[in-house]
């Protein structure tokens, strides 16, 4: 029923609409028509031009009163309790409905009641702005986001940036910033949620260094969780830092990142520190002496 009470609401307002539109009309004719009545009669060129603007108003007034009259008979009659009551018991889903239409039958019905479509990209970076012009005459104005293929084009880009840095200085990995972003309705250039890789690429964009996990301190030679970093794996098995990060790659040592850019965490045990450890000795004189 409460789609039933806006369309007798709607029909109220167009006719309240049509109704301003035909007293303008006619107060402008009223309006010359007094013009031309107080000219002077031996003010011929002065009384020819008033005329003239007289009759122009009162075509203006007839062509919008037949055009009233023509819409009032397209339109339905505001709906009797026992019409809506019939009309509710039909129980037709219109969205439902819109969404079993073909284009084609889609471009049909919106030229019923839509008379032109104005649209502008150039108005707001990042932005469509439409105008609607209803068959009715009356005028709606819309703002749609566009998608873009860069950030230099996208719309709320200088308010995204600003939130990446302020999560960013809270400590925020990109992961849990890409969520606040989606929780504010914000949305990347392409209209869609935020993931900690487009928060990345951003950062990287923007300058923002990564926010590390144990702040501006040095890593410590372990974590709290037991893991160790780098250089704390490094000293354990008497090796270089850049040793630490070629066994990491090769598979021999298995460590992780929360994100890209953060202190590596490495998982060290006692079985494994012993072998690697034994394997540095026997490795290490060797070099020396082909060295």
């Amino acid at each position: 029923m409460a789609a039933l009470d806006e369309i007798n609401t709607d029909a109220h307002a167009l006719d309240r609409q049509w109704a301003l539109k035909r007293e303008r009309a006619t107060y402008e004719t009223e309006r010359a028509r007094r013009q031309y009545d107080a000219v002077e009669p031996e003010n011929r060129l002065v009384a020819r031009s008033l005329e003239s603007i007289w009759e122009d108003k009162l075509r203006d007034a007839e062509r919008i009163e037949q055009d009233y009259q023509r819409w009032k008979a397209e339109q339905a009659s505001t709906l009797s309790t026992e019409e809506r009551a019939r009309i509710a018991t039909f129980g037709i889903d219109l969205p439902r409905l819109w969404e079993t239409l073909g284009n084609a039958d889609r471009k049909a019905t919106l030229r019923l009641v839509i008379d032109e479509v104005i649209v502008d990209q150039r108005r707001a970076r990042g932005m469509v702005w439409i105008r609607i012009l209803w068959q009715t005459g009356a005028e709606t104005e819309h703002w749609l986001m566009r998608r873009t293929q860069s950030y230099a084009d996208a719309a709320h880009a200088e308010q995204i940036e600003k939130r990446v840095r302020e999560l960013n200085a809270q400590g925020r990995m990109d992961a849990q910033i890409a969520a606040v972003l989606n929780d504010e309705g914000l949305r990347n250039s392409r209209g869609g949620a935020f993931d900690n890789g487009t928060i990345h690429l951003l950062r990287k964009r923007w300058d923002i260094p990564t926010a590390k996990i144990n702040g501006v301190e040095r890593n410590p030679p372990r974590w709290p969780d037991g893991s160790y970093s780098i250089q704390g794996a490094a000293d354990m098995l008497g090796v270089t830092a850049q040793t630490v990060f070629k066994w990491l790659n090769k598979g021999r040592l298995h460590g992780r990142q929360l994100a890209k850019g953060q202190p590596w965490q490495i998982d060290l045990v006692d079985d494994e520190i012993d072998p690697l450890k034994a394997q540095v000795r026997r490795t290490t004189p060797s070099r020396r002496t082909t060295s």
